[in-house]
């Protein structure tokens, strides 16, 4: 709760402000009943603080003031809780880029994004329902004790009890009872999210091998399992609200039973009405402690996010640098998970030279290119551009210096055109013809019905394997970066088509170095030094 309270300190004024509405609002709404009681008692004869005449006129003050304050108080919070809500998602949207790509490899996509929409907008309960309202029911009981206890003092007592009963000691009770059902509940929402997901992109295999009731029963089950977890926390509010209302309900006889016996009549009925009219806050309290234990799963999942560090850091601050060179120096390097893909590798990548590199599937090929990206960080050795190693080089510069394909080109569900510009927001659309043509992908994209302009499709679903490896080819000479990294170019074409690529390649390698990652031996025609590599060496 601390962190998450932390969060508001850029609203801390709007925060202030909902709780003195709240606070007044609340003060208004008891105290309406309070003079009713005051108007019962002067029509008895017991009672001439007031005039009937005041009394109404107050009550009818109290009521226009709480119903313009709970308003104000509501619209107040709300604008805190999605104006926080709008922070949250900057802060994990730019958590995610720090993160990218080493702590996001291998992570489940669907419960991130379970985290990225459904985790934080659960968010709101607690910004707008659950702040306030507690510094709302400390003050609010502060100034009813004083107004019971001018009884008496042992009255003062009751109600401080009764105020603190439901208020604290329930909703901790209840928080307990609840355990990590909260937490269970976001895992396994996050995990059906997952399942879906994986459902939809794989429907023409679960369809081709006839695995569709099957992945039906599981996503049944999944559901059920979601239901059942559901239905406990439920139950558990409902436990929650029956003790609630049978505490207030003992404390108000307790205090009808203790005032009869220590003051008249009029001591009587004005602080049993005062507690019976008061306990709107606290109860809202109560409620807490069971619709906050998801709550509180779902802002762990953000905040783990949030406060996760990155495997690489982002370097800023650095004198920029022109591309001369790279190299590897004896590295060594091993995933998280104690793998060893690269030991003691060297190798020399001299200026405007085409570098090829050969060798089987898991042998460290791709890893080198990450490496040479700062994907991840080496744990012994160097990784060196222009004689300057990769760690004291600007982020944003050692970016502009390189251009990466990979073996799955990722596209965005936009035209071809908006894909292309990623990698030059600016380019012109002669500079886009002309990365296509040299993508040897130009004539295909004519042939559409709507050109440059044509949407690719989630994921690019609408093209072919070899299309989007074209066109991930067209990004890199749009980004006519002089540092190009390619791994398995042309994994995804045909003799015919690779061969046009690797044309193209050669003939728009001046001014470029290029390094060229294939498990193909025919990829090495353009090469002008060839490299093997075997179990994360270099032979």
């Amino acid at each position: 709760m601390a962190r998450l309270v932390g969060l508001v300190k850029p609203l801390t004024g709007y925060m202030i402000l909902a709780i003195l509405m709240g606070l007044v609002g609340h003060l208004c709404a008891a105290f309406i009943t309070i003079f009713g009681g005051f108007a019962v008692l002067n029509l008895l004869g017991l009672s001439d603080v007031l005039s009937l005449q005041m009394i109404f006129i107050a009550v009818a003050i109290f009521a226009f003031v709480r119903g313009f304050l709970r308003y104000a108080e509501q619209a107040c919070n709300h604008f805190i809780a999605f104006k926080l809500l709008a922070l949250l998602r900057d802060k994990i949207f730019s958590a995610l880029r720090r993160l990218t790509p080493a702590k996001l490899e291998g992570k489940d996509k669907g419960n991130l994004i379970s985290i990225i929409t459904s985790d934080i907008e659960l968010l709101e309960v607690f910004y707008a329902h659950t702040i306030s309202p507690i510094c709302i029911a400390a003050l609010f009981t502060v100034v009813m004790v004083v107004f019971i206890g001018s009884y008496h003092w042992i009255l003062g007592l009751v109600a401080l009890l009764a105020y603190a009963v439901v208020g604290i000691v329930i909703p901790l009770v209840t928080s307990k009872m609840s355990g990590s059902n909260g937490l269970r509940f976001r895992g396994k929402s996050g995990a059906l999210a997952s399942f879906v997901l994986d459902s939809l992109r794989g429907l023409p295999e679960i369809l081709q091998y006839g695995q569709g009731e099957n992945r039906v029963e599981r996503m049944n089950q999944m559901t059920d399992d979601l239901a059942e977890d559901e239905a406990r926390m439920k139950r558990v509010t409902g436990y929650n609200m029956a003790v609630t209302n049978t505490a207030i309900l003992v404390f108000n006889i307790a205090m009808l039973v203790l005032s009869a016996h220590l003051c008249g009549f009029a001591g009587t009925v004005i602080p049993t009405i005062a507690l019976m009219s008061s306990f709107g806050p606290v109860v809202a309290l109560a409620a807490l402690g069971a619709t906050l234990q998801n709550t509180f799963a779902a802002g762990n999942r953000v905040l783990d996010i949030l406060e996760e560090t990155p495997v690489v850091e982002e370097i800023t601050g650095k004198a920029p640098i022109t591309f001369s060179g790279a190299r590897a120096k004896n590295i060594n390097f091993s995933y998280p998970n104690g793998e060893q893909i690269l030991s003691d590798f060297s190798v020399e990548i001299p200026q405007n030279q085409v570098i090829g590199i050969v060798g089987k599937s898991g042998s460290g090929k791709s890893t080198l290119l990450k490496l040479f990206m700062r994907f991840w960080q080496v744990q012994d050795g160097s990784i060196e551009i222009s004689d300057k190693n990769v760690d004291e080089i600007n982020t944003s510069n050692l970016r502009d210096m390189q251009s990466f394909v990979t073996q799955e080109t990722h596209l965005f569900q936009d035209s071809i055109r908006s894909n292309l510009k990623i990698a030059k927001l600016d380019a012109t659309d002669e500079e886009i013809m002309e990365a296509c043509k040299k993508a040897s992908v130009h004539d295909f994209i004519m042939q559409l019905p709507n050109g440059y302009d044509t949407p690719v499709g989630e994921l690019g679903d609408t093209l072919s394997g070899g299309e989007r490896q074209r066109l991930g080819l067209a990004r890199a000479f749009l980004h006519d970066a002089p540092f190009m990294l390619l791994d398995e170019p042309t994994s995804n074409l045909d003799s015919l088509n690779e061969a046009v690529i690797l044309k193209s390649l050669h003939k728009e390698r001046t001014g470029k170095t290029v390094v060229l990652v294939s498990h193909r031996k025919s990829t090495m025609g353009i090469v002008d030094v060839s490299y093997s590599v075997e179990h994360g060496r270099m032979s």
